[in-house]
C-alpha cells in the first residue's frame, strides 16, 4: 500500500516569501523608473527640436542697451539623417539702422553617437565636410545632450588665438532656451540667455 504524504497550508510560514516577492516588485518598478529617467534624459533626437523659435532680448554694451530679435529655424535636410540649423539676430542699432546677421549650417551624423559634424562645404568626392579653421574658417559641430541642441563654433584668429561661441538650445513648454556664450581665449566676452517661444512645428 502507497504511503500518501500530506501537508496542510497552514503550517507554511508565507511571511518570508510575501516580503521577498514584495521587494522584488519594488525593485521591479524603481528600476523602470529610473531607466524610464534615464531613456528621457539621453534619449532626445534631432527630430524633437524641429520647428521655428523667435525671441527678444535687450542686452546692455558698454553701458548702451541693444536689442536683438532673435530666430532659429531647426529642420530635416534633403540627405537622410542630415539636419539644417539656420539661425538670425536683427539689431536694432540707437540711430535707427538694423544690422542683421544670419547662419545656416547643415550637419551630418558621426560615428560617436549624438554628435554631428557640420556640412558646410563639398570635397573633391562630392562629399560634405567642415570648414577649416586654419584657414580662417569656423569650425562647427554639434551635440544632442538630455534635453539640449548645442552648436559650438571654433575660430584661430590671425595670431593663433581662438575664440569659441556656443549656443545652448534646451527644449522646455514654451520652445527653447537659449543660453549663448562667447569666449576669446577662455575667458567669457559676452553672455546672452532668453526664451524662444515655438511658432511652427
Amino acid at each position: 500500500m502507497k504511503r500518501v504524504t500530506t501537508f496542510s497550508v497552514e503550517n507554511i510560514d508565507w511571511s518570508g516569501s510575501v516580503k521577498r516577492i514584495i521587494s522584488a516588485v519594488h525593485f521591479f518598478f524603481l528600476l523602470m523608473i529610473f531607466s524610464s529617467s534615464a531613456w528621457s534624459a539621453e534619449g532626445r533626437s534631432i527630430e524633437d527640436f524641429y520647428g521655428e523659435f523667435v525671441g527678444h532680448v535687450v542686452t546692455n554694451n558698454d553701458g548702451k542697451e541693444i536689442d536683438r530679435d532673435l530666430s532659429v529655424s531647426i529642420r530635416p535636410a534633403k540627405q537622410d539623417g542630415r539636419f539644417m540649423v539656420k539661425w538670425a539676430t536683427v539689431i536694432r542699432k540707437t540711430n535707427g539702422k538694423l544690422k542683421r546677421k544670419v547662419y545656416n549650417i547643415k550637419f551630418a551624423r558621426t560615428h560617436r553617437p549624438n554628435i554631428y559634424s557640420s556640412a558646410m562645404k563639398t570635397n573633391v568626392f562630392g562629399g560634405a565636410v567642415a570648414l577649416d579653421p586654419l584657414k580662417g574658417d569656423p569650425f562647427v559641430w554639434a551635440r544632442i545632450k538630455g534635453d539640449t541642441l548645442t552648436v559650438h563654433a571654433l575660430i584661430i584668429s590671425d595670431d593663433g588665438g581662438y575664440e569659441m561661441q556656443i549656443y545652448d538650445r534646451t527644449l522646455n513648454e514654451e520652445g527653447l532656451m537659449l543660453n549663448y556664450v562667447l569666449k576669446d581665449r577662455g575667458n567669457y566676452v559676452k553672455k546672452i540667455t532668453t526664451q524662444l517661444v515655438r511658432v511652427a512645428d
